[in-house]
């Protein structure tokens, strides 16, 4: 089935916790536990960034170097300091996944707008893939503030491909701080500047790859980083610091939840001695709602509202297109969480969301 935007689609979604949905001792009490604490914004363009800290801790930074293919929000911190983002490539450390070097923090973009793949460009494509890859490029910083209840960050890109602009985007980023709860929305209107097809495919759309902790435990050979940053291949398996595991709004469980519609889904596991989630939700008026999931146990979490046909087995098909200057805005919800969260409060966190943007 094709789907034609002649408005503003809004697709909407959100990162909570984890465990099976009840309250424990450390669970975070949406009402009495999160609570607001200063949030600073500091736009550092000399350096490429923008840093956002909640009290004196830094958060995020939206990053745009030039050697990344698009920006992104990198590293992610918890409220207790532990950085849920995979550091690999950006940062030398030891014992992280040496593959998919385009996977980098959190970001949104996509593998096929009008044949261009946003999604899997990084500086290690083959050039024979070169002119089939595209560039999300920053071009300005609209706006770096915060105020009592939230930072925000506004900017603009450009959807490059060898180069004419597909697409100009505005992404608008709000930061909220509920103590264990560290709250991200990520707002982005797509303009198209020609006739766009978002062809169906699997690879998109927002996503975050997490690190080696966060990952589903796996006997699989694998190519890890030694001290010094570089690739080696790891044939005996130690699963001694690799937790994670996923738990759908449907039941499912696991690595069982690739491929599957689900209104929302967590990731959960332990780092060091501290319990992490992080939950997206799916929002009933975004195309294809409940969204299929691209998520993977090697640390991709990831939702793609457009990819339907492989995860379906080729029984649906999901074609969006946009006329030159329609617009098509997509909302995402991130919640880093510290503890646990039951069900019932990332219910109740979706409901505020839907109601907002």
């Amino acid at each position: 089935m094709g789907v034609r935007v002649l408005g503003c689609l809004v697709l909407l979604a959100f990162f909570g916790s984890c465990g099976n949905g009840k309250s424990k001792k450390n669970d975070v009490s949406l009402s009495q536990e999160m609570v607001k604490s200063g949030i600073r914004v500091e736009n550092k363009v000399s350096e490429q960034k923008v840093d956002v800290y909640f009290g004196d801790e830094l958060f995020t930074s939206y990053i745009y170097p030039d050697n990344i293919m698009k920006p992104c929000l990198w590293p992610i911190v918890t409220s207790e300091g532990t950085e849920i983002t995979r550091k690999y490539p950006l940062k030398t450390v030891a014992g992280e996944r040496a593959d998919h070097p385009h996977h980098i923090g959190m970001w949104m973009n996509y593998g096929d707008v009008n044949g261009i793949d946003y999604w899997g460009h990084s500086e290690a494509t083959p050039e024979d893939r070169k002119p089939f890859s595209g560039v999300v490029r920053h071009q300005e910083v609209v706006e770096a503030d915060a105020d009592d209840t939230q930072g925000t960050i506004k900017v603009r890109t450009n959807w490059d491909a060898q180069g004419r602009t597909q697409i100009k985007e505005g992404i608008e980023l709000r930061f909220m701080d509920k103590g264990k709860v560290r709250i991200i929305d990520w707002i982005s209107t797509l303009t198209a500047q020609e006739d766009i097809l978002f062809k169906d495919t699997k690879e998109g759309m927002f996503a975050i790859r997490v690190s080696r902790e966060l990952e589903l435990p796996s006997d699989d050979p694998l190519t890890l980083t030694d001290a010094h940053g570089n690739p080696e291949t790891i044939k005996v398996i130690n699963n001694d610091v690799v937790s994670g595991d996923y738990l759908s709004s449907e039941g499912i469980k696991g690595e069982d939840v690739w491929g599957t519609r689900a209104k929302w889904m967590k990731l959960f596991g332990k780092y060091k001695e501290e319990n992490v989630a992080v939950v997206i939700l799916d929002h009933k008026k975004n195309p294809g709602y409940p969204a299929y999931w691209h998520a993977r146990g090697y640390g991709l979490f990831a939702v793609n509202p457009l990819g339907q046909n492989v995860f379906s087995d080729g029984k649906e098909t999901m074609d969006l297109r946009l006329k030159k200057g329609e617009s098509v805005r997509f909302a995402f919800r991130t919640l880093v969480c510290s503890g646990e969260i039951s069900d019932e409060e990332i219910n109740t966190l979706g409901q505020e969301f839907s109601g907002l943007y």
